[in-house]
């Protein structure tokens, strides 16, 4: 099966970041590589606060932060304690009240799959550990509130791939509830933005995103279009927009197997995109969609099906099946006025959720 992998989106390097930011050290690990962290079926982790939550003010009116430092930092902690316990019994169980969203598709799909592929505890468990975090806290007025972590993975993706930072959103739609995971990208350091800041707090973008080229809430439409049409649209080229629609059509129609993608907009509920302004006047915006990839094979054959993949398989495959996709993904959206490439990724992250044979 060929998989979609996670690449850095190219593009001119960026500053370090800096605004509404502060640095807790979570610990120092070891770097090595977590093949079984980030495969086509399994990502990321979880997290759970029982911290008290911001007072609400006339109806919820007024400008709040969405956690202290000390209640992000403690986040942060539970999230990496509990994907250890996950990942280390391969126990969906373990995290399913932590991640949410986009993310949380997936990381439940990878580890019902690990569940059934490696029954009982993970022989290859490492720890994770992530360090020199990064706390982006945007003021909103209501629920949901969310923030960001950029932190330090001790588990690199790739060999040689040099030093990463992950970005992890955590969102919570109300005082009672535990913080979720709901996105994590992966990027390379130069590659974090600098985000704007008022009174010294990172500034949220709302979905009609006004004085952007694009409004978040817009995104997941506009890139399902382009997936669907090939016109770019607001979208620069690089390997998840020209180069992802190229890899699909050479994959189309090989000898004895033909395949078709269906992708939709996922922007409902955990999955509804969230966005941060930077100092240049853009966002960076985490948004999340959902594809099908339906494999047919010529009669009197089968479309091979790897054993992530059969066990989330419902059905009987005789000469079909249908993966679902979900793709997680981060972008740099210019001001309002940019006449072309308005929209660059810079990272995406998709896993198998769900498969159906026919």
């Amino acid at each position: 099966m060929r998989r979609l992998t996670l690449r850095r989106a190219p593009g001119r390097p960026l500053e370090r970041p800096s605004a509404g930011r502060s640095t807790t050290p979570a610990g120092a690990g070891r770097r090595g590589r977590p093949g079984r962290l980030l495969s086509a079926t399994a990502a990321a982790t979880v997290l759970a606060l029982t911290a008290s939550g911001c007072v609400t003010v006339h109806g919820e009116l007024a400008l709040l932060p969405p956690a202290t430092r000390t209640e992000a930092a403690r986040a942060l902690a539970d999230f990496t304690a509990a994907y250890n316990k996950a990942d280390k019994a391969h126990d969906p169980a373990l995290d399913a009240g932590r991640v949410t969203g986009a993310l949380g598709e997936i990381n439940q799909a990878g580890l019902r799959a690990r569940a059934v592929t490696s029954p009982g505890n993970n022989p290859n468990h490492r720890p994770l550990e992530l360090s020199d975090a990064r706390f982006v806290l945007p003021r909103k007025a209501g629920w949901p509130r969310w923030f960001l972590a950029d932190t330090d993975p001790n588990l690199d993706v790739d060999e040689g791939s040099g030093d990463q930072r992950w970005l992890l959103v955590f969102v919570r739609n109300g005082p009672e509830q535990l913080w979720e995971v709901a996105h994590l990208v992966i990027l390379g350091p130069s590659q974090v933005p600098e985000f704007a800041e008022e009174d010294g707090y990172a500034v949220p973008v709302a979905r009609d995103g006004e004085g952007l080229a694009v409004a978040p809430g817009d995104l997941g439409k506009a890139y399902v279009g382009f997936l669907e049409s090939g016109r770019r649209g607001p979208f620069a080229a690089g390997p998840h927009t020209t180069l992802l629609r190229e890899q699909r059509e050479k994959g189309a129609k090989r000898p004895g197997l033909a395949t078709q993608y269906l992708d939709r907009v996922a922007d409902g509920g955990d999955f509804a995109p969230l966005g941060l302004r930077t100092k240049d006047g853009g966002a960076f915006v985490f948004f999340a969609t959902r594809f099908f990839e339906r494999q047919t094979a010529a009669a009197g054959y089968r479309p091979k099906v790897d054993p992530d993949i059969k066990a989330l398989l419902t059905g009987e495959v005789r000469n079909t099946v249908t993966k679902e996709w979900v793709s997680n993904q981060a972008v740099l959206v210019k001001p309002a006025g940019a006449d072309r490439d308005a929209v660059t990724f810079r990272a995406r992250l998709q896993g198998v959720v769900g498969a159906q044979g026919s």
